[in-house]
């Protein structure tokens, strides 16, 4: 989503009189984000979709059948927008607006947020005319000729971040050294629950806290805060204000999640990646592309209880040497223009600013 996001605010920046479209999926998440962005999208549209690798050969079938409606209402949407090109940032949904814009000839770029693609994005390379990718690494899953290294694209909340800014927004000591946690927007109890564990050392030590929960472990972790000191300063989610956390903190414990490869190294800052281990290999390969690079280290799920509080403690103790070559490394990782160089490979697609 937020990629989608941060290409559509460059698209409106690069040409004023562009015309958007937001296609999401049936019921989906993408509704509240694309109405908190503001954007001036023309109009949103929802189709049908569901994933075909998985799940059970009925769930599948079910897939097939809601796959088939939803290409039949891309189609119908796209006879009467005529649009010049299509982005797809991935997600079943984006399947049978590929398929209809193949069957139209609309050009289609694709956005592949993560280093290694998941089974949409397999799924929907034949469609493409044109790849963008966040890094180097990921070339080697599509032809050549398809593929345009753009960086991630950042939003321009993020893009116009200080960490001045965050420093006031937070309310927080810029004499204390910051300590920002989060696990995307519904959380990582693992994450939560061993930050907890250790909130007492940390904040003993003078250390300060953004804590971002998600919204499923928020009831839990509000009542938990109680009585805690006012150097924790903790939040169900962040939508706008995320920037400014990122800008504030001097390190971040996180999921490795596709932003990480675009946002920590904006910020020039140095994480701890806890890659979700229940799902295919995509934050796994994040992490070690980060830490490979000196960045972020590594840290396994199971490790955490352990691990955590002396690995956050060398990290932000002493003389910070480590610390600073991380942020060094993570700097020279940044690519600032990703949202632009998209917006301009749109533009020449659609064939021109008209």
């Amino acid at each position: 989503m937020y990629p989608a996001l941060a290409a559509a605010e460059a698209l409106i920046r690069l040409v004023p009189n562009v015309s958007l479209s937001f296609v999401g999926s049936m019921g989906g998440f993408e509704r509240p984000l694309v109405e908190a962005a503001g954007l001036p999208f023309a109009d949103y549209r929802e189709v049908r979709a569901g994933p075909l690798h998985g799940v059970s050969l009925p769930r599948k079938l079910w897939s097939a059948v809601n796959l088939a409606a939803g290409t039949l209402q891309a189609l119908a949407l796209m006879l009467r927008r005529r649009p010049g090109a299509i982005f797809i940032t991935g997600g079943w949904s984006g399947l049978p607006v590929s398929l209809a814009g193949w069957l139209l000839r609309v050009p289609i770029l694709i956005f592949l947020p993560d280093i290694e693609p998941g089974l949409a994005i397999k799924a929907l390379r034949p469609f493409a005319r044109r790849v963008a990718v966040t890094t180097e690494d990921s070339r080697r899953y599509f032809p050549a000729r398809k593929v345009i290294v753009t960086g991630y694209p950042l939003r321009q909340a993020v893009l116009d971040a200080s960490h001045e800014a965050g420093i006031r927004h937070f309310r927080l000591d810029p004499a204390r050294q910051t300590l920002l946690v989060f696990g995307g927007s519904r959380g990582a109890r693992a994450i939560n629950n061993a930050l907890m564990d250790v909130l007492p050392g940390l904040l003993a030590e003078g250390i300060q806290v953004l804590h971002v929960t998600g919204t499923l472990d928020w009831p839990d972790i509000e009542k938990r805060a109680v009585g805690l000191p006012d150097t924790y300063h903790a939040f169900p989610y962040l939508h706008g204000d995320m920037g400014l956390a990122l800008a504030a903190a001097d390190l971040v414990v996180s999921r490795a999640g596709a932003s990480v490869l675009g946002e920590f190294p904006f910020f020039g800052l140095a994480s701890v990646l806890v890659p979700y281990p229940h799902a295919w290999r995509y934050q796994k390969v994040n992490a070690e592309y980060l830490a490979s690079r000196g960045a972020a280290l590594h840290l396994d799920e199971t490790r955490l209880a352990e691990d955590l509080l002396p690995t956050v403690r060398d990290l932000l103790a002493g003389d910070n040497t480590r610390l600073k070559a991380m942020r060094q490394q993570a700097a020279a990782l940044a690519q600032p223009d990703g949202a632009q160089k998209i917006a301009e490979e749109l533009v020449h697609l659609a064939g021109g600013r008209s």
